[in-house]
């Protein structure tokens, strides 16, 4: 019996040992430097419960304001896994974009990767990244919505406001992303059967970001569902037209032709390992014969306030790919960096009464929206491509609204992140013609 007791001591005592040893390298992870302050939060989930806490519209995340005051401007902390360094200074957030491509690299937790695929092509980085982004401003750049699509997004807001003008009430969020996807998806992949498009549009629709709230959520453990789903739809979508394209020959100037002209390089060149060269694209690629003619410009003070008031991207990722030194402290090779843009556009050392929508501060004022103080569309060279689209869509939508219209809400209405925003009740408005 005494044998038995002091056999089960000492397997307690051993576990015991190990799982403090576990928690303390949880806690304290290897570093070749000085790690940043900060709280690694509980085993396996770190604080991936206290990240996705929801908050308003005008403020920072409690999550990062609670570690700001604690820590400063740089911290680490571990969410959904993996360990992450959260940055809201802007010189260190400009010092980070940049090194892209150099000491850091376009990236996501791994959580976040599995539902759109390791092999989506917009997380790629390097030589691929620099020829998909030259293939999208084709679709999206300045010279391409100044040529092809502003007449073209034009008629289709004003087709459907005026269809929901009809209807008395809608809810505008809807509203804004069915304009979006109607015109959208004709770029991205044209010559649809009805059906199909309306098929692929639902799908695409379904990639929301309902999934990217607290894990612990029933509701988001569906909407993770659906977008895997979702995506293997709309692939096998693309892929079936893809194929007949690709047997038939046939050119629809859309994205997915420019797509086929990329895999048709690689597939014909003669080191199959060796990176793409410029001089193959300029040579090779349709887009970069073209004759483009630079003329839109559209940065009205009322957009600049509402998309800096709006931070539609609360959260940027970035992977160190070696140890970094910043501010005296060492981020770790692996680690994912999380640059926070609301921390730079509600600071009240850059912009005054920064809670105030104030479209008057952007007057007279020459605005990059890579800056260090505007980072809507991010910054470096993965600066968002579809900016100068996002702009115009704006533009063009509160022309005809505003103009056209009388409007008002139709209920109240509430507006949370989580981190990413969202409406839970939608955005109902009433409409009808002016008089």
């Amino acid at each position: 019996m005494s044998f038995v007791w002091s056999a089960a001591v000492w397997v307690i005592a051993v576990a015991a040992v190990v799982i403090s040893k576990w928690l303390y390298r949880w806690s304290n992870p290897k570093c070749n430097g000085k790690l940043p302050p900060g709280s690694m939060g509980l085993p396996i989930i770190g604080e991936t419960c206290d990240f996705f806490e929801p908050h308003g519209l005008y403020e920072i995340s409690p999550f990062v304001k609670k570690r700001m005051l604690k820590y400063g401007p740089l911290f680490r902390t571990n969410i959904f896994g993996s360990n992450t360094v959260v940055l809201t200074e802007p010189d260190i957030i400009f010092e980070v974009f940049r090194q892209e491509n150099k000491s850091f690299v376009f990236s996501y937790p791994e959580a976040f990767v599995k539902p759109f695929g390791k092999e989506n092509v917009f997380l790629k980085h390097g030589n691929i990244h620099k020829h998909v982004k030259q293939i999208s401003l084709q679709h999206l750049g300045s010279e391409a919505l100044k040529k092809k699509m502003i007449g073209e997004i034009d008629r289709v807001t004003y087709e459907h406001l005026r269809s929901k003008a009809n209807q008395g009430s809608f809810d505008a969020k809807e509203a804004v992303e069915s304009v979006i996807m109607a015109h959208l998806t004709p770029k991205i992949i044209s010559n649809l059967k009805p059906e199909t498009q309306a098929t692929l549009v639902d799908n695409i629709m379904a990639l929301g970001s309902e999934w990217f709230q607290s894990p612990l959520k029933l509701t988001t453990l569906i909407s993770i569902y659906k977008v895997f789903i979702a995506r293997r739809y709309a692939l096998q979508v693309i892929k079936d037209v893809f194929t007949r394209r690709k047997a038939s020959r046939e050119m629809c100037g859309d994205f997915l032709d420019t797509m086929r002209e990329h895999a048709a390089i690689l597939q014909n060149r003669n080191g199959k390992g060796a990176g793409v060269s410029w001089e193959e694209y300029r040579h090779q690629m349709t887009f970069t014969n073209m004759v483009i003619i630079y003329l839109y410009t559209l940065k009205t003070t009322v957009i600049n306030e509402t998309l800096r008031m709006a931070n539609m991207a609360p959260i940027m990722y970035r992977k160190a790919v070696n140890d970094v030194e910043i501010k005296g402290y060492t981020i770790p090779a692996g680690w994912i960096v999380a640059v926070i843009p609301p921390a730079v556009h509600f600071n009240d050392a850059i912009y005054e009464n920064p809670l105030e929508f104030n479209p008057w501060r952007w007057e007279g004022k020459e605005l990059r929206s890579g800056s260090k103080t505007f980072m809507v569309f991010g910054g470096g060279v993965r600066q968002c491509v579809g900016a100068e689209f996002a702009r115009l869509q704006i533009s063009i939508f509160i022309h005809h609204l505003v103009t056209t219209y009388d409007f008002s809400l139709a209920q109240e209405s509430e507006f949370i992140r989580a981190p990413l925003p969202y409406f839970p009740k939608g955005l109902p408005i009433k409409i009808s013609q002016s008089l």
